[in-house]
């Protein structure tokens, strides 16, 4: 049996909830990509062009500081979650990726977003840990049924 790790980043508590249903269906253990600064409501505001998540999804290079580093070394595959930002992931995923050696790992990102999927997110991941097999993933609303998330999680 595979061991399966669900890394998760969340700005407003969506995601947190989606990747917490996600780790119980899977029986996976559950590690949260938080910044160390965190966010407040005013560094969110997408329409303000000098809000901080604004200035980092301008910079492709950009890569905020994680809290914590994970340690994946025990894990065969690893669902990464997050909200959708400028129809990639969050520069703090990018940080994940390049925080860990991924190879031989399985990783397969998901994201919450009222309509918007994960466009290049996985071609950027697999970039970013090359050793890793980056598979496409999921969007999933904010009430995903654990039934759901439980058949999509044992496809890995």
């Amino acid at each position: 049996m595979k061991k399966i790790l669900v890394a998760y980043f969340s700005a407003s508590g969506v995601t947190k909830k989606v990747a917490e249903n996600m780790a119980k269906a899977a029986n996976a253990d559950l590690f949260e990509i938080a910044p160390e600064q965190p966010y407040t409501g005013a560094d969110l505001n997408w329409m303000d062009k000098r809000s901080r998540s604004t200035l980092e999804m301008k910079d492709k290079n950009c890569r905020p500081a994680m809290a914590a580093k994970p340690d994946v070394s025990g894990y065969d595959v690893i669902l990464v979650g997050f909200p959708v930002w400028w129809y990639r992931e969050p520069s703090i995923i990018d940080t994940f990726m390049e925080s860990a050696d991924f190879t031989g790992k399985t990783v397969v990102p998901f994201c919450t977003s009222g309509g918007s999927g994960l466009g290049d997110s996985a071609k950027n991941m697999q970039f970013l840990a090359s050793g890793a097999k980056v598979l496409d993933g999921k969007r999933f609303s904010s009430s995903a049924s654990a039934d759901e998330l439980k058949k999509w999680a044992e496809k890995f």
